[in-house]
Order: structure tokens, then sequence, then C-alpha cells
């Protein structure tokens, strides 16, 4: 299979190193000004891996989309948009497209495959393939098991089939509102964890844990989706590697926050969705105070240490209601 990378961090790198190792024929794009591009062109190689003189790279994006069948997609959320509309100019018609990312567009409130079908059409073959895992323990070969999803049963088990692998074992999902939703909402609860880790209140993760999933799972029924799969593999299941993992980038940057360290959000996804994700509580008329209290925190407009206490300190009701 013909696979092209759309992107060239660290997560886009290494799908397109996987892909390879699995057998397709894989060929990674990235901009001009690139500087992890340069870097990989120059050394086949980051930080984390080597690429073998099988995989491609290249600054066509025409090339990169017109030339493959799998077109996996891995950049910020927030420039899906703006790429498409680039791809849209060329001929990616029975393409599959795979959104290897997690987020919610802040400026619409919009899920990415809905993004998507926005600007390439409803009849684009999209699936989104989320869940835990991190470039450093993958590539020491540490498996770990992700959901892939999409609206065409027939798409998701083409995907399932053509990336599974003894690495990475994939799920079928068929829920594709909670999937999407799941798995942008763990990267909020996962600053939540970075800044508990960051004021000494660790041994709360336990009831962030628990609280968030069931914020997350209201949310997802109220625009359609099932509860229950906000304790799989897109939410739940990848709490390990976002609240506690030291690779995390959003648990990171949630401590980094509060101790005034930070220099960029780039990488933490979270940032962005805890905003989009208060649009569409009010929207759906859900409470969500984890991820209120998390975007007030990052807004500037309370005091972590109060947000935090506070959150756990709320007036008494049932645990399940």
């Amino acid at each position: 299979m013909k696979v092209s990378v759309l992107g060239c961090g660290r997560w886009g790198t290494f799908l397109g190193w996987y892909s390879d190792k699995i057998g397709h024929d894989v060929t990674i794009w990235g901009r001009e000004n690139s500087n992890n591009l340069k870097e990989l062109i120059n050394t086949r190689k980051n930080k984390y891996l080597y690429l073998s003189e099988n995989t491609k790279l290249t600054t066509n994006l025409k090339e990169a989309v017109e030339s493959n069948e799998i077109i996996i997609i891995s950049i910020s959320s927030q420039q899906l948009r703006n790429l498409l509309k680039n791809i849209k100019e060329f001929d990616y018609k029975d393409k599959i497209f795979i959104l290897c990312m997690k987020g919610i567009e802040i400026a619409t409130g919009d899920r990415l495959t809905q993004v998507v079908e926005e600007v390439l059409g409803e009849n684009t073959n999209v699936a989104v393939w989320v869940g835990p895992g991190h470039v450093q323990s993958f590539v020491k070969r540490i498996p770990n098991c992700m959901v892939i999803d999409s609206k065409c049963e027939e798409i998701t088990n083409k995907v399932v089939k053509e990336f599974s692998s003894d690495l990475i074992r994939l799920y079928i999902g068929d829920d594709l509102i909670g999937d999407e939703i799941g798995a942008a909402a763990k990267n909020v609860i996962g600053i939540a964890a970075g800044m508990l880790d960051a004021v000494g209140y660790a041994s709360l993760k336990g009831a962030l844990m628990a609280r968030g999933a069931r914020e997350v799972s209201r949310l997802i029924k109220a625009m359609g989706g099932r509860e229950i799969t906000a304790y799989g593999l897109c939410h739940l299941g990848d709490y390990e590697a976002t609240l506690f993992s030291e690779f995390s980038n959003n648990r990171k940057y949630g401590e980094n926050f509060v101790k005034g360290t930070n220099s960029d959000n780039y990488l933490a996804e979270g940032v962005t969705t805890a905003e989009a994700l208060v649009k569409l509580s009010k929207k759906y008329n859900i409470d969500m105070p984890i991820t209120s209290g998390v975007n007030a925190v990052l807004k500037e407009e309370v005091n972590p240490h109060k947000m935090l206490k506070d959150m756990f300190l709320r007036s008494v009701k049932k645990e399940f209601y």
C-alpha cells in the first residue's frame, strides 16, 4: 500500500517509520521551511528514530497526495482547514484520509472529520486514529492498543487491517463522535493533571480521572455519541500516557504553566481544545467543571491553586447524576 504522511513532527515521522516497518511504500511530506524535514533530509533521523532509505521525503504536497492511496495527516488541529484547502486543488478522489491528531476546531467547534467533509466533501473517505502511545515507547518495541473509527465500516476495517501489527493493536471503533470528542478532551484532562503535579496534589489524579471521564461522557451523549466511549481507548484508556507520563506534552504544559516556566503551547493541543470544549458545553448545556476550570486558569482568570482546590471541594452531590 502506498502511504503519504502529511506532517513531519514527532508523531508524523513515527507514523512514517511505522508504516515502512510494516511493509508500506511511504512518503513523508513537510513544508519547505520545516526544520524537522530539513533534519530528516540531511540525516535520515530525528532524536527518536532513523528512517530507512525506502522512505521518501518531499515538500511537494501535490505529489504526496496524488501519488499515494492512503493519506495520513498529523499536524496541529488548528492548521487542518488551511491544509485541506490546498489539498482541494488536487486529485484526491478515492483517497483514504486518516487523521492522526486530536483536537476540535476552535473557531467553529467542529470535530476534525467534520472539517474534512466541509472542505473536501461529505463523501470523502476519512477515519481517525486515536488512543494511547508515545513515540519514545514504540521505538523501544513497547506495544500499545489504539482505535480506528470512521462513518464507514468498510473504511474502518480496511485501515485496521492495513496498519495493525504486534506493536500497535488496532481496535474497531463504532462511535465516531465519541472517539473524536474523547480523544480531544483527554488532552485537557492532561493539562489538569500537570497542574496537580505543580501544586503537589498528585494524589488527586484518581479523582481527576473519574470525574474527568464522567463530564466528557455527558458531553459525548449530548452530542449524539455514546457515554461508554469516554471509558474506552480514546479517552480513559489514554489517561496513563497523558496524565502520568514524562513524555506527555499536555501534562508538562499544565505543570510548567503553574510554575511559570512555559515558553510556548504549540505541542499542547489541550490549550485550544479547552476553549473549544467550553463553547460546546454551553451549546449543549453540559456542566464541565474541570474543563471550564482549566480554561479559566489558562486565560489567567483564576488562580490555579484556588481552582484545583475548589474543584474537589464543590457542593455535596451524588457521584453519578
